[in-house]
């Protein structure tokens, strides 16, 4: 049976952050502590403290860490609710990469790595980074991975060179890709490590200047040297880095998506309040074909990928792997919403490229959305070649 029907409990609860995030939110969009690389540390804590206030803080996490621990589907209708500002999930704690940590830590990591990594992350005091890119070599292809832990007898030893390290500036819980040589201590092969962000050996080199700006601190360009980190710190086991990052990132594309529906949402919601107020040659412009089908064609592109996401979403909730079901809907909810964005700024004309409203940078950050967690072409390539194997 297909039933498309939100319950009442979930529509409940899709209500409350929407309300909070119209009420509680939208008001920070406009604070200088909103800067080019991001929120600041000191908004995002003001945002998180409002958040728990309102008894929504980190509702993703599992009830066993005092969350509601949403089924994905449900997360689908509540992380659209939370996008609606793209400074929600901030305050929700919520957003990448936090949310795709967390989602980490809590299967893989053991006890006392919980206590230390994880919790302060849950409970908002600390943030939290995925440290696997690097210039000119691991990123889409992470089997290009150069920088090296060497084991000593106790500790790593990690040398290498990271950037677009989101949210690097400032976070508390490090996870850090290296590569480990096989030898008389074990197997070897791409592995994480997690470390506090005090530790010595981790040199945040600059944030760069991208031309988004939703995410906190930015995105940074970190040196790692001599870092060293006990064996105890190692996450999962040695060698095995490459299949947690697809742990990671299979329900992460989908969060993403979750997120920037609700935002090409409200960008539709302020286009088409333009379009009934605005008057050209004698009318509202919403009335002039050329302006109506901009915002029938995002209509469209909307219900779409909201129905897309639900699809892959209730296809992990049924027990898929969901690797090639995240990839299709990753490349096509980030191309088309992308296409919704672009269409509000033409919509509201001059306005649209001004900061008067969001949706210029709603229209900035969509764009590197289609990079994010693997570029539009990387997922067509693993979705054809998964065609192509299909029945041989």
């Amino acid at each position: 049976m297909i039933d498309f029907a939100i319950p009442e409990d979930l529509a409940e609860r899709r209500d409350r952050i929407r309300t909070f995030v119209v009420e509680e939110v939208l008001p920070y969009e406009t604070d200088p502590r909103l800067t080019q690389h991001g929120p600041n540390d000191a908004l995002r804590q003001e945002l998180v403290e409002r958040a728990k206030k309102a008894g929504l803080l980190t509702f993703q996490a599992q009830r066993r860490f005092g969350g509601m621990e949403p089924s994905h589907v449900e997360q689908a209708v509540l992380y659209e609710a939370a996008g609606w500002s793209t400074l929600g999930p901030v305050a929700l704690n919520c957003a990448a990469p936090d949310e795709g940590n967390m989602f980490l830590l809590s299967r893989i990591a053991n006890d006392e790595q919980i206590e230390t990594f994880l919790k302060p992350v849950i409970d908002g005091r600390h943030r939290s980074v995925f440290a696997m890119t690097e210039p000119g070599g691991a990123g889409s292809d992470p089997d290009q991975l150069s920088t090296t832990a060497v084991f000593d007898g106790s500790d790593y030893v990690i040398n290498g060179r990271k950037w677009l390290i989101t949210g690097a500036n400032g976070a508390g819980t490090w996870i850090i890709m290296a590569r480990v040589e096989s030898g008389a201590h074990g197997p070897g092969g791409p592995t994480l490590f997690l470390c506090e962000g005090e530790t010595a050996g981790i040199e945040i080199e600059r944030v760069m200047s991208t031309m988004d700006r939703n995410y906190v601190e930015g995105h940074g360009v970190v040196v790692l040297k001599d870092l060293r980190i006990p064996a105890a710190n190692v996450l999962g086991e040695v060698g095995q880095a490459l299949r947690y990052a697809q742990l990671r990132l299979v329900p992460a594309r989908l969060t993403h998506c979750m997120r920037w529906l609700g935002a090409a949402e409200r960008a539709q919601a302020i286009a088409t309040e333009h379009a009934r107020a605005r008057t050209a040659f004698g009318k509202p412009i919403g009335e002039h074909q050329g302006v109506g089908f901009l915002l029938a064609d995002n209509e469209i592109a909307l219900q779409q990928c909201r129905l897309a996401i639900w699809w892959a979403s209730w296809q992990l909730d049924n027990g898929a792997k969901g690797r090639h079901e995240s990839s299709m809907v990753k490349a096509m909810v980030s191309e088309e919403l992308f296409k919704v964005a672009d269409r509000c700024v033409q919509v509201l004309g001059g306005f649209g490229v001004s900061d008067d409203t969001p949706v210029a940078m709603i229209f900035r950050d969509m764009r590197a959305f289609r990079l994010y967690d693997g570029p539009t072409e990387v997922h067509k390539f693993a979705i054809a070649r998964k065609v192509l194997l299909r029945g041989t």
